[in-house]
């Protein structure tokens, strides 16, 4: 059994009065209601129309109350998706037993597709209330990796997410009489949750930085499409320590699953970035003559030429 050089050792229970609260809930509690304050703060800078490559002063931004709302609609996208995501993992058993995919009691969430659900969802009433979905995503690409995260490290505070036993000298374990969410906790593994923590901060910062030096003026959605097209790479990575069994060569199903995202998100960000070349100076494309301009000139040809042949 592989000796752990960090030993973690501590109760996963906040204790208030008479009540426990399991740390691994509050830590995702907060990373909740943290995620949704930031986007709220966001969404107040965003140009609600993605025309505006530069937000321009005066423009109408999005509404910080109505984040509630498309975070609701969110919900039961995140829900089926990540109960289809779930089956796909575990394709075996829930074909011999298709009718316990829809028992909630028996199996759990799948994160990629769950993210891809809330997005049509989320997606689709964000257009309901502003004709467009696009600026919406812009306004949740950060808070979305917030999100991420913040749950990774939440689920270290409840001993989930251990990945395979391992000597090295950042595996872990959990001593004490927990509970913890991973099984054989006290056997030294890799802590694949902090890994895909960690990576997800590193995508964080490299979206803040792209977002400083202009990458994402026009408020079209390919912000959010980069950071979670760079957190699912960065999961198939983390996932290569995982538990899972591995489905096709040494690939288990959630990098199969990772990667085909991080693919979609590259690829509708390509279809995105098309458009733009054609869109106003200000964002990045070719400037389109003035339309009076234009018309008067067209004018004077008209008349000049008919001058000539008199």
């Amino acid at each position: 059994m592989p000796i752990a050089v960090i030993a973690l050792e501590f109760d996963p229970f906040l204790h208030v009065g008479g009540w426990g609260i399991r740390l691994e809930t509050l830590g995702l509690a907060l990373a909740i209601v943290s995620a949704v304050v930031v986007a709220a703060l966001v969404a107040r800078l965003t140009p609600a129309d993605p025309g505006s490559a530069n937000g321009a002063p005066g423009g109408a931004t999005l509404g910080p109350a109505d984040v509630l709302y498309v975070v609701l609609a969110a919900i039961p996208g995140a829900l089926v998706g990540g109960r289809l995501g779930y089956g796909l993992v575990h394709l075996v058993y829930y074909m011999a037993q298709p009718a316990a995919l829809l028992d909630p009691g028996r199996g759990s969430l799948e994160l990629s597709l769950g993210v891809v659900g809330a997005a049509v969802t989320g997606g689709y009433a964000a257009r309901l209330l502003t004709g467009s979905a696009g600026p919406w995503f812009h306004a949740a690409a950060f808070p979305t990796l917030l999100l991420i995260g913040a749950g990774k490290v939440a689920l270290a505070l409840g001993g989930a997410g251990q990945g395979v036993p391992s000597d090295a000298a950042w595996a872990t374990s959990y001593i004490g009489p927990g509970p913890w969410g991973s099984l054989a906790p006290d056997v030294a593994s890799h802590p694949a949750q902090l890994f895909e923590a960690a990576g997800t901060g590193l995508v964080a910062i490299a979206l803040v930085r792209l977002s400083i030096v202009g990458w994402f003026r026009v408020p079209d959605g390919r912000a959010w499409l980069v950071a979670v097209g760079g957190w699912a790479l960065v999961r198939a990575i983390s996932a290569s320590t995982w538990r899972d069994p591995e489905v096709l060569g040494p690939l288990r199903a959630e990098q199969l699953l990772a990667v085909a995202l991080a693919a979609g998100c590259a690829a509708i960000a390509i279809a995105l970035d098309r458009p733009s070349a054609s869109r106003g100076a200000g964002a990045g494309g070719v400037s389109w003559p003035d339309p009076d301009t234009s018309s008067r000139d067209a004018t004077n040809r008209l008349l000049h030429g008919r001058q000539e042949r008199t």
